[in-house]
């Protein structure tokens, strides 16, 4: 009989491509900052990076919410409730991360634009990166415990 198979990977891979995606736009956004800089003979700033970056950490959360799911071993007739709950929190942190490739975007803009206010673009990036951090945990803290273990 196969166990623990958990939610087969959906919390891992939509997580992963929201930060995909939210490191594609925010890294688009820099590189066209970036090219604004050089083309007014401007400094460049490096910082952009941080914003292209800061998508990448809802690809840890779906991953370590995919080994949680498994490790609970629960029941096979379980199992298409904890794909459901895998993808659904999969998708919750997928989003995040999207959306704090957006944020990134247009932090990235706007710094090189002004050179000021890289500690206020970073905690939106933060605020939204808590949703990733809420559907992780409040879902792993849901998670039915076996009768028994």
């Amino acid at each position: 009989m196969i166990a623990g198979l958990g939610d087969m990977g959906c919390s891992l891979a939509f997580a992963a491509i929201g930060s995909a995606i939210g490191t594609g736009v925010a890294g688009m956004a820099a590189i066209g900052a970036w090219k604004k800089a050089f083309l007014q003979n401007k400094v460049a700033p490096f910082i952009l990076i941080a914003f292209v970056g800061a998508p990448l950490s809802q690809t840890i959360y779906g991953f370590i919410l995919k080994n949680q799911i498994k490790a609970a071993d629960l029941p096979a007739e379980s199992y298409p409730y904890q794909i459901i709950i895998g993808l659904v929190a999969g998708l919750a942190i997928g989003f995040s991360a999207i959306m704090q490739g957006k944020a990134g975007a247009r932090a990235a803009d706007a710094l090189t634009e002004t050179g000021k206010g890289f500690g206020n673009y970073l905690m939106v990036i933060g605020v939204i990166e808590t949703v990733a951090l809420f559907a992780m945990v409040f879902v792993m803290t849901g998670l039915p415990k076996v009768a028994g273990m």
